[in-house]
């Protein structure tokens, strides 16, 4: 039976024995790091991860909403979001790009995202020499999706990053988990690109530097788990405590035929989604546009409200 997530933390945590890949774990202001470096082709390919770097921060007590842990999380996203730019010049030019359907809640993290960075690409002609000369380009976009707009993301995002010329995108979009906890308390950063609706099952045209041809950094958090992941993990639980654990491969049995006959197509959201969804999306802005603007976040923030 398979997990359907993606984080790269967790499909290394079904099978940390992978040649071919590293990691390692650090801790900031309450939030716990992990960093891994997918290195070849064949650890690719065994993880179900394209190569890259994966960065995934954990803060716990995200569920009990601390404001000043919000602000403690946007700033380590900061931190690391401004490490994986640091090949980029200080003036680079970003097309922030917000995925989902802003209509449908735990869809609609990318798009809320977006409405909280700040775009900055006509500063030059509104405000001439109001700011430093590295102050970076910034241009945002919310693609929608294909069921309401007729038109593939990829399609859309393409023709704007013609037109607009960035040197890198930020490409936002809800994730999903194999484990409940991890939702609204994780965000994952990857150089590797995005797959539009794979944690839904639901895969559109990757958005990767092999594909729009400029590098692309993922951002992204869970909110969906799999019900057929639930239900495996419950049936695991309920065993190992009636003390029949060495039954396992039985358990995996019972578990896929209620997933195939039941619960395969079934995903599963907590009732304050839209709670979590608001709180998340301002922290990953905040992080976003801190990474960004460095010195003049205030200056452009002050313009920007």
């Amino acid at each position: 039976m398979s997990y359907y997530t993606d984080l790269a933390m967790e499909a290394r945590e079904l099978d940390p024995d992978i040649k071919g890949v590293t990691e390692e774990k650090d801790e900031k202001d309450g939030v716990e790091i992990s960093r891994i470096d997918v290195l070849n082709d064949d650890a690719a390919k065994k993880l179900g991860k394209s190569k890259g770097r994966y960065i995934t921060l954990e803060a716990c007590e995200l569920e009990l909403r601390p404001l000043e842990l919000f602000t403690s999380v946007a700033r380590v996203l900061s931190g690391e979001l401004e490490r994986l730019m640091a090949s980029f010049s200080k003036n680079m030019r970003v097309l922030v790009v917000g995925l989902g359907n802003e209509n449908v809640t735990p869809d609609s993290l990318g798009p809320r995202t977006v409405k909280g960075v700040f775009a900055t690409r006509h500063f030059d002609s509104a405000i001439p020499g109001a700011f430093s000369d590295n102050l970076r380009t910034i241009s945002k976009l919310a693609p929608g999706v294909l069921g309401t707009t007729g038109i593939e993301s990829f399609d859309m995002i393409k023709g704007v990053s013609n037109a607009v010329e960035p040197d890198v995108i930020i490409a936002v979009d809800s994730l999903a988990s194999r484990r409940a906890s991890r939702i609204s308390t994780t965000i994952q950063l990857s150089n590797a690109g995005i797959e539009p609706g794979s944690g839904v099952g639901n895969l559109r045209k990757g958005l990767n530097e092999e594909g729009l041809g400029i590098p692309v950094i993922a951002i992204g958090v869970p909110l969906v788990v799999h019900a057929s992941t639930i239900t495996r993990d419950a049936l695991l639980y309920i065993a190992s405590q009636a003390g029949i654990s060495d039954s396992e491969a039985s358990i995996e049995a019972l578990a896929k035929k209620a997933s195939d006959e039941k619960l395969e197509d079934l995903i599963v959201t907590p009732k304050d989604i839209d709670t979590i969804v608001r709180d998340m999306s301002g922290i990953l802005a905040e992080g976003i546009n801190r990474a960004l603007f460095g010195k003049d976040y205030d200056a452009v923030r002050a313009l920007s409200v």
